[in-house]
């Protein structure tokens, strides 16, 4: 075990838009450490929703963010040999990662073209209240809505 927490490091702010939640989506988005291929899917979605939507790509990209994280979750705990299912808030930080792996998950399960196209579409359906990232984040307030007697359980 550590001795200490982890410190946590400080994000470069992404080249575009100067913000470093933007460096953060476009890390969870990278695989084999490929962040230019990345980086350009993101910014790539964003110049396809601009022609589309006539938004700026980064206001529609942090109103979808904003819309799909949950506010509360479930976690389980075992109370003398049974299981419960516990909602519990969720702290600001976890919630942006969540909210940010829900939007890129569903991104990749969906049919399009590239990866743009895809993440292109995910942000705008999010953005409007609707697609995947948004079912997800209902289904999981509707879950903790179900399980608020056992909130009591809360450690």
């Amino acid at each position: 075990m550590r001795k200490q927490r982890a410190k946590k490091r400080p994000l470069a702010p992404d080249p575009r838009y100067g913000d470093q939640l933007v460096t953060r989506f476009v890390n969870m988005l990278m695989y084999d450490g490929k962040k230019s291929k990345s980086f350009k899917v993101f910014y790539d979605a964003m110049d396809i929703i601009e022609e589309k939507t006539g938004d700026s790509g980064h206001a529609v990209w942090k109103k979808a963010l904003n819309n799909v994280m949950p506010g509360v979750e479930v976690r389980s705990k075992r109370v003398g040999g049974a299981t419960f299912q516990i909602p519990t808030e969720i702290r600001p930080d976890r919630r942006i990662s969540v909210g940010m792996k829900w939007i890129i998950m569903f991104a990749r399960k969906r049919n399009g073209k590239s990866m743009a196209i895809k993440m292109a579409a995910e942000l705008m359906a999010a953005a409007k209240g609707e697609g995947a990232a948004i079912k997800r984040r209902d289904d999981t307030h509707r879950m903790a809505e179900a399980n608020k007697a056992f909130a009591h359980f809360r450690a």
